[in-house]
């Protein structure tokens, strides 16, 4: 199979048009018409992923965060981003990145955050044509609110889930976006959620909702580490013959002192 076979695979499931202004989702170095020997699936493209391909016979890295987000003007060894760019290269390793398009589409990273979470009735938080952002669901029976926090935090194997203080009532309509997802608070509260959770919040977002909605913050990995399965099971089920693989350990740049 060709990498460019793999890359429409991923492009089926979540078209390129749908992705943010600002992404530069798709294909980031390499040559598609070579055959893939393997894909590597990973959040953030790092030299580790790139050599971690390399020793396990892997000619495709599959990111969900661009690689290559701003242009370049040097490729030499000075940033993060410049050594990858080179290692990828000596190494006839392509690059691919699905984001926001594949935030975005149906049945994408937020509809399988909601499945994690065991939510029902699954829909766009704020539909846009054919895709959409975050995603809104019920859980089967009203819990306690903290309860259901610890339980995020444990399905999630979060360090620290930071939250408000919200109303004092049950939780059972659960609003949520991976990643950088406060533009949407206003939309979960205008639906009526009773928590909305998301990866990033700014400070200020916390404050004034009491009475109207639980806020919970995993971090912005954690929020998205079941990207990877996501697309795995694209993969796999589209293109049974091709090699597809996980990276064997965790790229999130943020650590905790617990």
């Amino acid at each position: 199979m060709k990498i460019k076979e793999v890359a429409l695979t991923l492009e089926r499931f979540a078209p390129l048009p749908l992705q943010e202004s600002y992404d530069n989702a798709g294909l980031q170095i390499g040559l598609t018409e070579a055959e893939a020997s393997g894909v590597l699936l990973c959040l953030d493209v790092t030299e580790a992923v790139i050599l971690e391909a390399v020793e396990r016979g892997c000619n495709v890295v599959i990111a969900h965060h661009p690689l290559l987000f701003r242009g370049l003007k040097c490729v030499s060894d000075a940033t993060q981003v410049e050594r990858c760019v080179r290692t990828a290269i000596l190494n006839n390793i392509c690059i691919y990145a699905a984001h926001t398009n594949l935030d975005n589409a149906a049945g994408g990273v937020n509809y399988k955050i909601a499945e994690v979470l065991g939510l029902q009735d699954v829909a766009f938080l704020s539909p846009q044509g054919e895709g959409g952002s975050g995603v809104v669901g019920h859980l089967p029976q009203a819990v306690d609110a903290m309860d259901f926090l610890r339980t995020v935090k444990e399905k999630f194997a979060v360090e620290c889930l930071i939250h408000n203080n919200g109303p004092q009532k049950k939780v059972q309509k659960v609003a949520l976006c991976g990643g950088s997802g406060d533009f949407l608070l206003n939309n979960a509260i205008a639906q009526g959620a009773d928590v909305f959770l998301t990866g990033e919040m700014g400070y200020h977002f916390y404050f004034g909702h009491e009475d109207e909605i639980w806020i919970g913050v995993l971090g912005h990995y954690q929020s998205e580490q079941y990207t990877i399965d996501l697309m795995a099971e694209i993969l796999r089920r589209d293109c049974p013959d091709l090699r597809v693989e996980k990276v064997s350990f965790s790229t999130n740049p943020i650590q905790y002192i617990i």
